[in-house]
């Protein structure tokens, strides 16, 4: 009897093992991870940080430190034992100053107490925006070229991706009339990079009170990211936040990691009306709690007192973009003046290469690294970017060396 049950215990592994070959393994991962690309950006650096003697063009990051009194706020919460969590949203006094910041820059008022919400970078933000917004299937436009979490951050959601492709012919601006052809009854949010990453295009006001009338027609939501707000050459920053009817349809999120130096701090913050920033705060709270309250104290210095700093360090950023957009166009590689950001998007075109090859030859041959343009979306094939927050000298020395790789390939 004993070996009748063992036999039929037998038959019956063997008729489920061959039921679990049938239905196949088990995919631990999910979807939307699947779905992810790996970074393009963070690919080269990767590569560029293993090698000696190479200039790095590549990673989005002032060279500059945080300045000192800055650092000394964050170290001066530390030892007075502000080491504990804060309110969700932040601490008042920061929620305050950011709300008088958007007041003076762009005419449009805020309630600190529960309009503003300070985050963990521009990044937090944009993906809590997102998730509080996106259910299954939704539609997010999304400009091409655009920053690579973009589409990531969509995904994760549950959305869709639907990029509009901006031109080289119109300084890669994002036009209202290529939104309203992507546009289709699924379509809930237009994602804004405003300057753009990796571009530098500035979106200007009429072409913002085009986009804001667009969205109000068809009762669309806007995330607008100006990371960059601070970082604009030879004109003034707009905000879509400003155009009639865009306060109440808008998600505004900037921070302090580029006008600042502050990247390693992580602080960001979201600006909303109240109804939509109790959504973005239920994830938030959730998945962060609050904002690390030594980089709250320090943002809190650099908006009281860093508007020096950030004129200083915008100036010479407005240098060295005149010296790699002249020294990209003398060696043939056709570069238009971006106006915002820290980046140059030149062609590659003479060279005959794709993006990715540019950028890996480049690379390998002359010790300079870049970022290929198709990282950023299709619309970016043919042209790689090149991030000039280094100092001039390796600017100098980036251009000699991508002269001669230019020659040799053209």
């Amino acid at each position: 009897m004993a070996g009748v049950v063992s036999d039929k215990i037998a038959e019956k592994s063997v008729e489920q093992g061959a039921g679990k070959a049938k239905r196949g393994k088990r995919e631990l991962l999910s979807q939307g991870v699947r779905a992810i690309k790996p970074s393009g950006i963070r690919k080269f650096f990767d590569i560029a940080a293993a090698m000696p003697e190479v200039i790095s063009l590549g990673v989005g990051e002032p060279d500059f430190v945080t300045p000192e009194h800055i650092s000394q706020a964050g170290i001066a919460s530390i030892q007075q034992g502000m080491t504990h969590y804060t309110s969700n949203y932040g601490t008042l006094e920061l929620r305050e100053a950011i709300a008088d910041l958007i007041q003076r820059h762009y005419g449009v008022a805020y309630a600190p107490k529960n309009e503003v919400l300070v985050s963990v970078g521009v990044s937090e933000a944009i993906d809590a925006s997102l998730r509080s917004l996106i259910d299954p299937g939704d539609e997010v436009i999304v400009p091409d070229p655009g920053y690579v979490a973009y589409e990531a951050d969509v995904t994760l959601a549950g959305g869709v991706v639907v990029p509009v492709p901006t031109r080289v012919e119109d300084q890669f601006e994002l036009k209202a009339e290529a939104i309203a052809a992507a546009l289709t009854p699924r379509t809930k949010v237009i994602l804004l990079g405003n300057p753009n990453n990796p571009t530098g295009a500035v979106i200007a006001a009429d072409e913002l009170a085009k986009i804001g009338k667009l969205a109000q027609e068809h009762d669309l939501l806007v995330i607008s990211d100006e990371v960059y707000s601070r970082l604009v050459y030879g004109q003034e920053h707009a905000s879509i936040v400003a155009q009639p009817g865009m306060r109440e349809r808008t998600i505004l999120v900037d921070g302090f990691s580029k006008a600042y130096a502050m990247t390693g701090w992580r602080i960001g913050y979201v600006c909303a009306p109240a109804h939509i920033l109790e959504a973005v705060l239920k994830v938030h709270q959730y998945a962060i709690m609050c904002a690390p309250t030594m980089s709250q104290a320090a943002a809190l210095e650099a908006l009281l007192h860093g508007e020096d700093d950030v004129q200083r360090m915008v100036a010479e950023y407005d240098g060295r973009r005149k010296l790699i957009v002249e020294g990209l166009n003398a060696i043939g590689l056709t570069c238009y003046e971006p106006h915002g950001a820290f980046y140059a998007f030149p062609s590659i075109a003479r060279v005959g290469l794709s993006s990715d090859e540019f950028a890996q030859q480049l690379l390998d041959e002359e010790k300079v690294a870049v970022v290929s343009g198709s990282a950023f979306g299709e619309a970016g094939e043919g042209f790689v970017r090149c991030a000039y927050c280094v100092a001039r000298d390796k600017i100098e020395e980036a251009i000699e060396r991508m002269g001669r790789f230019v020659q040799k390939h053209s």
